[in-house]
């Protein structure tokens, strides 16, 4: 009788231990698994407009002052209203002009000098810090579009008419504001009707009678000027109203 207690008991014993065997095993996979599995990472919790998730970007001034189109047009290449205020003073000197201003000044002329219009290509530039050669734009690459604007198909003749007009007088416009430049000729900015004997003389340097008297009618120098801005960007060099 003891016998078969015993034997019962052994049994069950066995079928217990057997049991948790089976359950350890069949657990085992899912354990591992849960264990190699790699961890995701957290959602990382959106920041907040405080801490910078949608500021604007910052702006180099310097490249929008280099590349940027959006000054109006008139304000830069058509000759101030003259009549409305006292002509800015006439200005020969120039080492009055900041340094970026008359190096670029300098590396005009001696292009232009070369007698090879290709050599004001790097002063141009290009895109849209591409010095403006004409009010209604163009669409020609800049030097052979001056070379289309002289009466000789090399550019010999406009580059005549960049020396002399760089070698005049000129002014300072608009000081202390987006549009300063800094012009030449100084005719650009005075009263065409009001030059003395010497003044008319250089300006027939540049241009003839017959140029004289449309302007004198119209009110205002409107031959070629050349502008270059305070950190020395050539900024148009252009003919019209």
């Amino acid at each position: 009788m003891l016998r078969i207690v015993f034997g019962r008991l052994r049994n069950a014993i066995l079928i217990g231990v057997l049991g948790v065997l089976v359950m350890s095993i069949n657990n085992a996979p899912m354990a591992f698994a849960q264990s190699d599995a790699p961890k995701v990472p957290e959602a990382a919790s959106e920041p907040s407009k405080k801490d910078g998730a949608e500021k604007a970007p910052v702006e180099n001034k310097e490249t929008e002052e280099d590349f940027s189109e959006d000054l109006p047009k008139k304000s830069i290449t058509s000759p101030p209203n003259i009549n409305q205020y006292t002509p800015p003073p006439i200005l020969r000197d120039l080492a009055l002009l900041p340094f970026p201003t008359r190096r670029m000044h300098e590396l005009i002329l001696e292009a232009a000098r070369t007698g090879d219009v290709e050599k004001l290509r790097p002063y141009i530039g290009y895109g849209n810090n591409t010095t403006m050669l004409s009010l209604s734009g163009i669409e020609d690459d800049p030097i052979s579009f001056l070379k289309t604007l002289s009466g000789d198909s090399e550019g010999h003749e406009v580059l005549a008419i960049l020396i002399e007009i760089l070698e005049s007088g000129f002014v300072h416009l608009d000081e202390g504001t987006e549009q300063e430049l800094f012009v030449w000729p100084y005719f650009f900015a005075q009263p065409i009707d009001k030059l003395t004997p010497k003044q008319r003389v250089e300006l027939f340097r540049i241009i003839t009678y017959g140029d004289f008297e449309d302007m004198a009618s119209f009110g205002a120098y409107i031959f070629y000027r050349v502008g270059i801005t305070p950190k020395g960007r050539w900024r148009f060099f252009v003919a019209g109203d």
